[in-house]
């Protein structure tokens, strides 16, 4: 119980001003709301809300919660046909046509470990901090395979963004080595071909230069400000809130400047813009149970306390045009 008050002590300060807010739900429940709810549990959900707070995309992407560890789904591929017809004539028969999918559940978490000798010298408020510090690293790391999991590389993980979007849905910004400088009518382009797009996703970088662009008369772009989930100041274009992506928990750009372009033998000095449609029916984040957070105390195998998070996850985009990447994007002021 002592240590359960000091880790509510240290993340309170964090998020005491936060909770009265509420995360975008579409659907499902976002971690900040399902945090909400963890009433009884001090610790699961200060760490539920950490997972949150550490990552645009977790705070904003609604979950659905479901049994086993898949989901089966048909995905709509073609509309069925229609037509008109004369008296005594017939309609021509047709049917739509639905791919059927399946989304599997990864394992996803890691363990806390503090060593004996920092509690007992320094107070079990050391143990939260540590804590705190595991549970942000575990937020971005999900964070990048959410935009660049690949199942084939590494089975464990489930396909990210990058790998999903391909086809019509996939925009270059042009066909330069190293990239070109993004439009801003591409970027309404793409907007346009996301059904129902509910957010801008980019890097840091990507939103100085479209905040940029909104400055330049001969640009334009109209840029809003507005408060997120946690109260802090969020750019919006078009409407559609902008989600920003930093460095992972290895201090790796996300979304850094090193994709190839559309070009071939192209240098990797690109990057990329995705416009999503997060809630039911389109972009949704899938998971079993929750946000799994287990206290196994002093370990007999050495002196130090465990706390074990695990989560059962995944995400599935559940309609061909619930997001669009734009790419081959260079370092550049945008153009009109």
């Amino acid at each position: 119980m002592i240590r359960i008050k000091h880790l509510f002590s240290a993340l309170a300060a964090l998020f005491s001003t936060y909770l009265s807010n509420s995360g975008l739900v579409l659907g499902g429940l976002t971690l900040v709301e399902a945090a909400k709810l963890e009433t009884g549990d001090v610790v699961r959900q200060a760490i539920i809300e950490l997972y949150a707070g550490s990552s645009d995309i977790l705070m904003n992407l609604p979950f659905d919660t479901i049994p086993g560890n898949a989901m089966k789904y048909n995905r709509e591929d073609s509309l069925p046909g229609v037509g008109f017809r004369g008296v005594n004539e017939a309609y021509t028969p047709s049917t739509g046509v639905l791919n059927p999918l399946t989304e599997a559940l990864v394992i996803a978490g890691g363990d806390l470990d503090v060593d004996k000798f920092i509690v007992d010298t320094m107070g079990a408020a050391q143990r939260s901090t540590h804590e705190a510090m595991k549970v942000r690293a575990l937020s971005l790391a999900w964070t990048k395979k959410f935009i660049k999991g690949d199942n084939q590389s590494d089975p464990r993980e489930f396909d990210g963004l990058q790998v999903r979007i391909t086809g019509a849905q996939k925009i270059a910004a042009g066909t330069t080595d190293g990239g070109d400088a993004l439009s801003i009518s591409i970027l309404d382009q793409a907007i346009d071909q996301t059904l129902n797009p509910t957010h801008l996703l980019m890097s840091k970088a990507m939103r100085r230069r479209l905040t940029q662009a909104a400055r330049t008369t001969t640009v334009g772009g109209f840029i809003m400000y507005a408060p997120d989930a946690f109260g802090r100041r969020q750019a919006i274009y078009n409407d559609l809130p902008i989600l920003t992506v930093d460095l992972d928990e290895a201090q790796a750009a996300i979304l850094g400047f090193n994709e190839v372009s559309n070009h071939a033998n192209a240098t990797a000095t690109a990057s990329s813009i995705y416009v999503l449609s997060l809630g039911d029916g389109a972009i949704q984040g899938l998971q079993n149970g929750g946000v799994d957070v287990r206290d196994l105390g002093e370990l007999q195998t050495a002196p130090v306390y465990r706390t074990r998070v695990e989560w059962y996850n995944g995400f599935g985009v559940f309609n061909g045009r619930a997001a669009t990447r734009i790419w081959s994007i260079s370092n550049a002021a945008f153009v009109a």
